[in-house]
């Protein structure tokens, strides 16, 4: 289990200095009103998309593989409204760790939030099926205020980013917990806790099997979701935060309990859980965050895909 750290007299070393600056001038440009940190962050993401020149290169492989039949142009379309997201996905996140529950509440709405009840209403535990999106820390921000649970975390190389990013993530969870401990999972599953839980990223070779995504034939997919299903026994639930356009805000989507999920297949469980991600990510494609490489890890003897 993590939780919030003591501030350390460590952080006030010069080491720390550029990194304070940085954090600092992030927490004042989210002070701005959100129709204008709209338009900033939409223009950062479009320099980043000419200087990051190879995660470019792997966002746009991946919605190649992804979406083979998909035009050319509408692919390249996709990719600058994907970096756009980028650009706003580092302002949401000082949006997610800074604002007031008053002022994440006024730029979301939320549908859905009876099939929480729904899916809690025999004491089960929740296993909340989030994606990678771009808006996935603001996501989890605005459900944790009306549904608070227990984020997967993986801890931070540096210090004292670990120290601000636990603190933003506790302003809405009740506690974090490594993404490893599998152990601390289930049971706080069996304890009838809300678990945040991803399973959309290539994660290796070991625990993984290989199961379609979108139009990629062998992915390799987590049986993360599978183990904490079969073993944890909770309510499997996807939900999806998705920008609105022309600085709309917000919109929650809670989706209904997952039914019938296999829990004697490891490579059944996948292929279902690799179905249920693709049906958000088609929420909001341009907001995924394609940048990932996500078939990385290949079958036995098959090339790289990159």
């Amino acid at each position: 289990m993590l939780s919030n750290q003591r501030f350390e007299r460590e952080f006030l070393r010069p080491r720390y200095w550029l990194l304070w600056i940085g954090l600092g001038i992030l927490h004042l440009l989210v002070l701005l009103p959100y129709p204008l940190i709209y338009r900033l962050g939409h223009g950062l993401g479009r320099i980043a998309m000419r200087l990051m020149k190879r995660r470019v290169k792997i966002a746009r492989r991946n919605i190649e593989l992804c979406f083979p039949t998909m035009p050319a142009a509408e692919r390249e379309a996709l990719i600058v409204k994907n970096f756009e997201s980028v650009g706003m996905g580092l302002f949401e996140v000082g949006m997610a760790w800074f604002w007031p529950d008053w002022r994440i509440a006024r730029w979301f709405k939320v549908s859905g939030m009876e099939n929480m009840r729904l899916a809690r209403q025999d004491g089960k535990g929740v296993l909340l099926i989030g994606l990678h999106f771009l808006t996935l820390e603001l996501g989890a921000r605005i459900f944790g205020m009306q549904n608070p649970g227990i984020g997967v975390h993986r801890p931070h190389n540096n210090k004292l980013m670990e120290w601000v990013q636990t603190r933003g993530r506790l302003r809405s969870n009740k506690f974090m917990i490594d993404r490893k401990d599998i152990k601390g999972m289930v049971r706080n599953l069996k304890q009838g806790e809300i678990l945040w839980y991803a399973p959309d990223h290539d994660y290796g070779p070991q625990s993984s099997v290989f199961a379609p995504f979108f139009a990629v034939e062998n992915a390799a997919t987590t049986t993360g979701t599978f183990i904490l299903a079969r073993m944890g026994r909770p309510s499997i639930v996807p939900f999806v935060p998705r920008r609105l356009p022309h600085a709309q805000g917000y919109e929650l989507i809670v989706q209904p309990p997952l039914t019938d999920f296999p829990l004697d297949d490891e490579t059944r469980a996948a292929a279902m859980m690799n179905r249920v991600v693709e049906e958000q990510v088609l929420l909001a494609p341009d907001q995924y965050m394609w940048l990932h490489r996500r078939f990385k890890t290949r079958p036995p003897g098959e090339p790289s895909l990159y």
